[in-house]
């Protein structure tokens, strides 16, 4: 949900703000005489938001959506069985009694 506040209202009620902001991932518009100056969002999602700016970013994602788009892709749990240890094999031979 986006809010619209005044900027003077803010900031007296900046901790309260933040609070909102961050647990109920609400967004905030800041107004000077009704003109929107800025934008108050949750620091995690602004790290995600900065992150796709990121030119290597957004060719990564790409790549990793055509792989998807193409079928190179695997189910998670022969991915998961690659990366646990294998159990080692007896090496001891048994000998039978008969």
């Amino acid at each position: 949900m986006v809010n619209t506040i005044p900027i003077t209202k803010a900031r007296y009620n900046l901790g309260a703000l933040a609070k909102r902001v961050h647990l109920n991932k609400e967004y905030f518009v800041l107004e000077k005489d009704g003109i929107p100056i800025i934008g108050i969002m949750d620091a995690d999602e602004l790290e995600d938001y900065l992150e796709l700016q990121d030119p290597k970013a957004r060719a990564d994602i790409e790549k990793s959506n055509q792989d998807i788009r193409e079928g190179r892709t695997r189910p998670i749990d022969e991915l998961i069985a690659e990366f646990q240890p294998r159990k080692a094999k007896a090496t001891g031979k048994r000998h039978s009694k008969a």
